[in-house]
């Protein structure tokens, strides 16, 4: 077998000890895997690249996608790499000690594997985001509800309820499209309890990548200027950037890092 294949079947082995314990520090992953600590490093970096751990003081969490979440696992991979950099750049906007209220959309989760490790309070109604922290020292809050099976959200007059007893500084919010009309999403019952979510932030954050501009669904959730921040991939049109913008949205641009104040646009 050749070199490259005993690092991958071995890098393999690791993320499944990983995942199956949650945390692990790097003694216990070089014990387990018979290699030096050095070797370990090497192969979290690896891993860390790929999305699938995080390295934090002392160890290294799992950060991989839910394994019983079919439909789930097929969004994430949609559009990965814009999803990655919005991520990236949300991330920048939050602060240690935050609470942050993360919905159950793909581009929160990847910034949700961003957030692992990092001294936050999460509170979710998403259970492959909630599943991320479950063994992190954060302060988890899970919204209870009725959970939609496909794609692991909890939704509904429970969850709403809970909601509204809470408090957040940050909302992190997905959406199915973008257009004059506003913001949408695909599901009646999603929709009410997104709007229970931005009633309990101080702020409301939308992350969105560029397909999702002139594209509707079957629910409206509020319109174009009733947020606070979007966050957006560098192929969103200029013409869309000032036209939420000029609704007093601030909007930032992920890679170029370049940020449209409120009333105003590139």
């Amino acid at each position: 077998m050749a070199p490259q294949s005993v690092a991958e079947e071995r890098r393999s082995r690791l993320l499944e000890f990983v995942r199956q314990e949650g945390f692990a520090s790097l003694p216990a992953l070089a014990s387990e895997m018979q290699v030096s600590e050095s070797t370990i490093r090497r192969d979290l970096d690896s891993l860390e690249e790929s999305g699938s751990a995080k390295r934090t003081h002392g160890g290294v969490f799992y950060t991989g996608p839910s394994p019983k979440l079919q439909h789930f696992d097929q969004r994430q991979k949609t559009h990965w790499e814009k999803k990655q950099a919005i991520a990236a750049t949300a991330s920048q906007l939050i602060e240690d000690g935050d609470t942050i209220l993360l919905d159950g959309g793909s581009t929160t989760y990847e910034l949700a594997r961003l957030l692992v490790g990092r001294p936050l309070q999460i509170v979710t109604n998403s259970l492959p985001v909630a599943n991320l922290f479950t063994t992190s020292d954060v302060d988890l809050v899970m919204i209870g509800g009725s959970v939609h099976p496909r794609t692991g959200v909890s939704l509904g007059p429970y969850a709403n309820a809970m909601l509204a007893e809470i408090n957040v500084r940050r909302a992190v919010l997905s959406v199915a499209g973008i257009n004059d009309k506003g913001y949408f999403n695909s599901n009646l019952l999603l929709v009410e309890t997104e709007r229970a979510m931005m009633r309990a932030a101080d702020s409301v954050i939308v992350v969105a990548d560029s397909t999702k501009f002139g594209q509707s669904s079957l629910a409206r959730l509020v319109g174009l200027g009733d947020i606070d921040t979007l966050v957006v991939d560098n192929e969103v049109p200029p013409e869309w950037q000032a036209r939420i913008g000029n609704a007093g949205v601030e909007v930032i641009v992920a890679d170029r890092q370049e940020t449209t104040t409120r009333g105003s646009a590139e």
